[in-house]
């Protein structure tokens, strides 16, 4: 598979955990969720545990969505065929039995970091693969923002190239994430099987915007931006302040040092359409929940700013009259659209380009 074949509808890793939903907006009422190309049904049991079935009666492919919730199953809006979690058809009022073929496919799903996660490949393999792990996710002197979300009417590639690019804060971000150093501080570019990581240190300037006010520290900053992308696309970019001239590789522990890590985890919708949900992580104040607002709140606006980048970008290049250029700080990006179309060739059984 060449790397031109990724923005097409139909080509997704689908042998990957992705998230669904923000935990609490699934409930005991069915929520129809488009992903990867494939119509789902979210919804829960009587004992909280979640459900993901395609959001299709066998009948005439009425969302089952349109229906309503029985006990643990999902009854059809249209003639009461009705199925339990794991997609069997456990009634079917108007017939003598139930049809053989009277079936939705399920999916495995979890709650996990207050998001749901569902696995859209092979059900079997999700058993064995993991869910991220986040790091000091059980650490009390550490605390996580509450999930939240965006639809970004957009390919999820190109929000996979943006959070591949630290430069793009320079000119994006200028009242929130820029600062001196970030439009011209190189890059250093890591890749393995599991992605590719973006970063540098920036030396002895001014915290940003959003980060002023959270440091613990007085004066200029020694900064890491750290932008990394596992595939397909769960994004971790992980921010570090310390005072000027304790910065650089392998800084060690000290109380002054800030660290913030922003978990973003795209879903594709479609071709055209991506969900991006994202946690912050932070390393100080863990019962302050006015700054958990106020971060919450700031990163919330920068995503925006990204949104409204990334949206034109999508219709500029979806509908391009002249060839567009690569620029240097697009390595990074290259790089990790070569692993995934291998990736992707190989679940397809196909020999990549």
């Amino acid at each position: 598979m060449s790397i031109l074949e990724l923005t097409e509808p139909h080509v997704f890793l689908r042998n990957c955990w992705y998230v669904a939903s923000v935990t609490h907006e699934v409930a005991r009422s069915p929520k129809a969720v488009r992903l990867l190309g494939d119509d789902v049904v979210l919804y829960r049991r009587e004992d909280g545990s979640p459900v993901a079935l395609e959001d299709a009666c066998p009948h005439r492919k009425l969302p089952l969505s349109m229906g309503r919730i029985k006990g643990d199953a999902i009854e059809c809006g249209y003639h009461g065929l009705t199925f339990d979690g794991c997609g069997t058809c456990i009634e079917a009022p108007t017939q003598a039995q139930i049809p053989a073929l009277a079936r939705v496919r399920s999916y495995p799903v979890q709650d996990r970091y207050g998001l749901l996660w569902i696995w859209m490949g092979d059900a079997a393999l999700a058993q064995r693969t993991p869910v991220l792990e986040i790091e000091h996710h059980n650490d009390p002197g550490w605390h996580m923002t509450t999930g939240d979300s965006l639809r970004c009417g957009c390919h999820y590639l190109w929000l996979v190239d943006n959070l591949l690019d630290p430069s793009h804060v320079a000119w994006v971000h200028r009242n929130s994430f820029a600062s001196s150093g970030t439009e011209d501080t190189p890059l250093q570019i890591e890749a393995d099987a599991q992605g590719v990581v973006c970063s540098r240190w920036i030396y002895g300037q001014p915290p940003p915007p959003f980060y002023a006010p959270l440091v613990k520290f007085e004066g200029p900053a020694d900064r890491l931006q750290h932008y990394e992308v596992r595939l397909p696309s769960i994004a971790i970019n992980r921010s570090t302040f310390a005072p000027a001239g304790m910065g650089g590789p392998g800084v060690g522990e000290d109380a002054r040092i800030y660290r913030m890590v922003s978990y973003n985890f795209l879903t594709p919708v479609d071709a055209n359409n991506t969900l991006y949900f994202w946690l912050q992580h932070r390393n100080t104040d863990p019962h302050d929940q006015a700054l958990t607002e106020r971060i919450a709140a700031g990163a919330k606006a920068a995503f925006e700013e990204d949104r409204q980048i990334l949206e034109a970008v999508h219709q500029g290049m979806k509908h391009k009259r002249t060839p567009n250029i690569g620029l240097l700080l697009d390595a990074g990006a290259s790089r990790l659209r070569r692993a995934l179309a291998e990736r992707i060739a190989a679940e397809q059984g196909q020999e990549p380009a």
